[in-house]
């Protein structure tokens, strides 16, 4: 699935083509995605597109009137590409500018989201009780502190939740858990202050270094150009399980900790 990193990188190579221009038309060929796409998304057409930015791992394009958010799923990916380019397989739908480009949107598992919005785009069911980004200044130690006080839940279920604190996704919280020495199993109640200061700062750090390099390779990802990111190289832990750890040797191992796979190491981490 996408990513925050990923969809920052999606954000930073779709806005230079779309920001400030207008819209020509929303041709929409599948509407079967996780919500049906509303015929409502074609109000947008003549609208100049004064903004582009990202929540969490929702992508929010605001017009003169009103707006759009969409959201990858597990396997979308957003280009930039001239009107008359062929749709291939799983494009489910394009915007088209009156600069004769458009935006394409291809999601083979239909997990994705295009939904049109009447008022004021944060005010969205979807958005309005989402948690602070990580790499907002409203992220801090003392914030993810607050928050945990008698919470039983595992830590890495607890920096995953986006009420919580938006964007943190599998592969992300496993590497910085580990960065931070911190058992994902451990009870978020039961982490101190100090150990909160590490991971956030690791938190910001695993996501800064995603961001820089592209969003993390995945099966399915792939960027405004069509090209993969290539974070994964540098992965320190997840999908590492059987492997020497990097900094004692111990074996990486997996569990399953809220449905997801978790991965950690039992000497590094506690």
């Amino acid at each position: 699935m996408p990513e925050l990193p990923e969809v920052e990188t999606t954000l930073r190579g779709i806005e230079p083509y779309l920001l400030n221009q207008h819209i020509a038309k929303v041709r929409v060929r599948d509407s079967r995605l996780r919500w049906p796409v509303p015929a409502s998304v074609k109000l947008a057409t003549g609208q100049q597109l004064v903004s582009l930015r990202r929540r969490g791992k929702y992508l929010l394009f605001e017009l003169e009137r009103g707006g759009f958010i969409i959201h990858l799923g597990m396997s979308g990916s957003l280009r930039v590409l001239d009107n008359e380019t062929p749709a291939q397989k799983h494009d489910h739908f394009d915007i088209e500018l009156s600069n004769g480009k458009c935006l394409r949107f291809n999601d083979p598992r239909r997990f994705g989201a295009f939904l049109w919005v009447e008022g004021h785009i944060d005010d969205h069911a979807l958005l309005s009780r989402l948690g602070p980004e990580p790499l907002s200044n409203d992220f801090t130690p003392d914030y993810l502190y607050r928050r945990s006080r008698s919470r039983k839940v595992a830590i890495k279920a607890f920096i995953m939740n986006g009420q919580v604190v938006v964007g943190v996704g599998n592969i992300y919280a496993s590497e910085a858990l580990f960065m931070a020495g911190i058992h994902p199993r451990r009870a978020a109640g039961r982490v101190s202050l100090p150990r909160y200061r590490g991971l956030s700062d690791a938190i910001r750090d695993v996501l800064g270094r995603a961001i820089q390099e592209g969003g993390t390779t995945l099966r399915d990802f792939v960027n405004a150009e069509g090209a993969p990111g290539y974070f994964a190289q540098n992965l320190l832990v997840y999908e590492r399980a059987g492997k020497a750890c990097f900094q004692c040797g111990s074996v990486i191992r997996k569990n399953v900790i809220g449905q997801r796979s978790s991965y950690y190491c039992p000497r590094c981490q506690h």
